[in-house]
C-alpha cells in the first residue's frame, strides 16, 4: 500500500520546508505541503487544504495528514466533512508536527499502512515524553537488551563503529531505520528500537562511537551483518 502524507501549517514556508526535510529521508514518499493563506499571510486555507488532500488521495492508496495548530486541524476536519469519499481514505495523525512528519515519512517509505504511519506520528510524541521522564510505549513493549532469547529464537549481537564525521544524524538514522523495515527484523542499536529514526537520533552517537547491534528472530545473523556493514561504511560520508 502506498501512503501519501499531507502537511498542513499556518505557514507556507514551514509546510514546504518540512516536506523537503522529510523528503530527504524518504524520497519515495509523496509529501504534499499546504500552508498559509492565498495572499501570503499566516493561516490555513480551506481550498488549499482540500486540494492538497485530493491530490494526495488521487496519487496513493491512503493519506495521512498532520496539522500544526488547532485551527489547521479544524480546517482539515472541515474539508473532510464536506467530502465523505475523500474522508474514507484519509487518517488524521495527531502528534508533534516536525518529528511526527519525519517519523511518518520514514514509516511510509518502509511500507507501513496508514494506521502504521499514524502510529509512527504518535510514537514520535512518546519518544520525547520519555526523554522528559514520562513513560513511553517502548518501556513496556521492547525487550531488554540483555541477550536473552525466547525458546527457539535466534539472537545475534555485533558491534560497528561510526565513521562518518557527523555521526548518527538524521539521514543515516533514516537509512538504518528503513533498512530495518526492509529486513523485517527486530533490532536494537545501543538499546533503542532501530526501526525508530527518532530513537536512533536521540542516541546522540558521534563519530568513533562503537554501537552495539542486537538482532532477534529468523535471519538474525544476516541482518546483523548487513547493519554492521552499513554503519561501518560511513553512509557515504566518511
Amino acid at each position: 500500500m502506498s501512503v501519501a502524507i499531507v502537511l498542513v501549517s499556518h505557514s507556507a514556508a514551514v509546510a514546504q520546508g518540512l516536506a523537503e526535510l522529510a523528503g530527504q529521508m524518504a524520497p519515495d514518499v509523496m509529501l504534499v505541503p499546504a500552508g498559509g493563506l492565498p495572499g501570503g499571510g499566516l493561516g490555513s486555507s480551506f481550498d488549499d487544504v482540500a486540494a492538497a488532500l485530493r491530490k494526495a488521495a488521487e496519487a496513493s492508496d491512503a493519506v495521512v495528514v498532520l496539522a500544526d495548530l488547532g485551527s489547521s486541524v479544524l480546517t482539515v476536519e472541515s474539508a473532510l466533512e464536506v467530502d465523505e469519499e475523500l474522508a474514507a481514505s484519509v487518517v488524521h495523525a495527531p502528534g508533534p508536527f516536525v518529528e511526527g512528519a519525519v517519523a511518518a515519512a520514514v514509516a511510509a517509505h518502509g511500507g507501513a499502512d496508514a494506521d502504521g504511519v499514524a502510529a509512527a506520528v504518535r510514537d514520535a510524541g512518546l519518544t520525547f515524553a520519555a526523554a522528559a521522564g514520562a513513560p513511553s510505549s517502548s518501556d513496556t513493549t521492547s525487550r531488554p537488551d540483555d541477550g536473552a532469547a525466547a525458546d527457539g529464537e535466534d539472537v545475534v549481537t555485533t558491534t560497528a563503529t561510526l565513521r562518518n564525521p557527523l555521526g548518527l544524524h538524521a539521514r543515516p538514522a533514516a537509512l538504518v531505520s528503513r533498512k530495518v523495515a526492509e529486513l523485517g527484523a527486530s533490532v536494537q542499536v545501543d538499546g533503542v528500537d532501530a526501526s525508530s529514526v527518532l530513537q536512533l537520533m536521540a542516541l546522540g552517537a558521534t563519530q568513533g562511537r562503537e554501537l552495539t547491534i542486537t538482532v532477534r528472530g529468523p535471519g538474525a545473523a544476516s541482518a546483523a551483518r548487513t547493519l554492521a556493514e552499513m554503519i561501518g561504511s560511513g553512509f557515504g560520508e566518511a
